[in-house]
């Protein structure tokens, strides 16, 4: 018995140590363009600026691994997005929204993943929801197996459905299939 009791208090350590290793942190602040004051300043002071992150701005994001860096970027927002075909539809009682996203590799290692599995939408009352297999009218799908070298990028469209009274608030993005420690977020409207 003791050395089951052992064993979950070590687990329950490790857990803790590795969670305290890598504190998660949700970014909102949006980079800024060279040679461009941040939004809300002069040229004459730049301060950092103070809205958060909206369609069409970029956030840089790092992941688990050394050399893992993108600039991602919502660069349309679709409510409601619209079925490309007759067949596919949302639920009853449901709608699809969309969002277009380029991710471009700043790092020095390839980005590998199924950027769909790191991002999900959230509306005014706290209820997050995740992506949804959809092809819509907005334009084509982000890949499901994305291998981004350094410099290059990779754009599409990730589709999540909603009910249909939901206000849809924020998106999230999160490099590793959702497990880096670092997340990017957007308003939307």
């Amino acid at each position: 018995m003791r050395t089951h009791q052992a064993a979950a208090l070590l687990a329950t350590a490790v857990a803790v140590a590795l969670t305290a290793c890598s504190p998660a942190e949700i970014t909102t602040k949006p980079d800024t363009k060279a040679g461009t004051p941040a939004v809300g300043t002069s040229s004459a002071a730049p301060t950092p600026p103070t809205q958060a992150a909206t369609v069409g701005d970029t956030l840089t994001l790092k992941g688990n691994n050394d050399g893992e860096q993108l600039a991602v970027t919502i660069k349309k927002w679709v409510d409601p997005a619209q079925s490309d075909n007759e067949f596919m539809k949302p639920d009853d009682g449901k709608r699809w929204v969309s969002a277009q996203f380029e991710l471009v590799n700043t790092g020095t290692a390839v980005y590998s993943d199924s950027p769909s599995n790191g991002t999900q939408v959230a509306d005014d009352q706290g209820q997050q929801f995740q992506t949804t297999f959809a092809e819509t009218k907005a334009g084509p799908a982000m890949t499901s197996a994305a291998k981004v070298a350094p410099g290059a990028k990779v754009l599409g469209w990730i589709t999540y459905e909603v009910p249909k009274d939901s206000k849809i608030v924020k998106v999230q993005f999160t490099m590793n299939s959702g497990f880096a420690s670092q997340t990017g977020e957007w308003t939307v409207k």
